[in-house]
């Protein structure tokens, strides 16, 4: 399959190097508007440079897209109307309007698109979505120091929008209320972000994130009736505490605390009385899976990550903007 990069920044770079490593691929070109750029990229990788995007729109099949999210719709449109499958890095559009235009003109021109929501490919997260949670209630912590990328989108569509996703698809139901907090610090728009969503089943997310923390932290836990899962998304790993086998000796140690048979409750260990398991974790980069998935995906017509997924998210990460701003939703 012939596929190709357009946007040579942060993200394209890796693209690009991935896709050099894939065997079941061949790397038709590079394209970014500064040739210099591209250029760069091409020679770290020993790739073709397209000299233009309609140059290299002749000789692909395929296509991720990594410019700045401002031009992902007027690239989409020239991709799509080729009928060339489309990686498109997250969030899928800047608004809800243009979002939702890429999901028409997918559907118009009958190609493929996936969402460039990485943190689905996180070894925790495919380990987690194994397990089959319905969830009852999520917390989702997504702090960093500043990188100085991407300052003139708020931190919500900069960084929330990994775990909007996620979440969205745990609770597999929709939003009906939105309650949200933020602060500008260096720019106009957002720095620091809370957001609760409540879902129509009843099931409730409080998702954190901020870029001017003094660590990075990216933790997301779940609690449903029959399980407590807590994942590290730097880490890649991942524990969960079932309600099964736990509950009958928790109960247990309660009724001998209650007829004084314990007397000394600091010699109590939690983690003794509680039977937590890890996840079992590969060790597959989660941008080679992101990579393999949309390839699978050209070849079957389905997407893991879809442009109605991608579009669900930026609706909601809109939704909770307004909120912060004090809009009515």
């Amino acid at each position: 399959m012939r596929v190709g990069v357009i946007g040579c920044g942060r993200m394209g770079k890796l693209h690009a190097r991935v896709y050099s490593q894939m065997s079941r691929v061949t790397v038709a070109g590079v394209y970014d508007a500064s040739a210099d750029a591209a250029a760069a990229v091409a020679e770290q990788y020993k790739l073709p440079a397209a000299q233009s995007l309609d140059a290299l729109l002749d000789v692909v099949d395929a296509v991720t897209i990594a410019v700045p999210t401002q031009y992902h719709l007027e690239i989409a449109k020239k991709c799509l109307s080729h009928k060339i499958a489309c990686l498109i890095e997250k969030p899928l559009a800047k608004d809800t309007a243009e979002a939702q235009q890429i999901v028409d003109l997918a559907r118009q021109y009958g190609a493929v698109v996936q969402v460039g929501h990485i943190e689905r490919f996180n070894p925790a997260v495919r380990a987690m979505t194994r397990l089959n949670i319905q969830p009852r209630f999520m917390e989702v912590t997504r702090i960093s120091p500043m990188t100085f990328r991407s300052i003139d989108v708020g931190v919500v569509l900069d960084m929330m929008i990994h775990d909007i996703d996620i979440v969205l698809r745990m609770a597999n139901s929709p939003v009906t209320q939105i309650d949200a907090v933020g602060v500008s610090v260096i720019g106009q728009v957002e720095d620091i972000a809370n957001a609760r969503l409540t879902f129509a089943s009843g099931c409730v997310a409080n998702l954190t994130a901020s870029r001017l923390a003094m660590k990075t932290d990216r933790k997301l836990r779940i609690f449903s009736h029959d399980a407590y899962v807590s994942l590290d998304y730097q880490k890649k790993y991942g524990i969960i505490a079932r309600r099964s086998g736990n509950v009958d000796a928790i109960r247990a140690t309660v009724a001998k605390i209650r007829a004084g048979e314990v007397e000394d409750l600091t010699q109590l260990n939690y983690s003794d009385i509680v039977n937590v398991e890890e996840l079992k974790i590969d060790d597959v980069e989660p941008l080679r899976a992101e990579q393999e998935a949309f390839i699978d995906a050209v070849i079957s017509g389905h997407s893991t990550v879809t442009a109605e997924e991608g579009l669900a998210a930026v609706e909601v990460a809109e939704r909770i903007v307004k909120a912060i701003g004090g809009a009515t939703l």
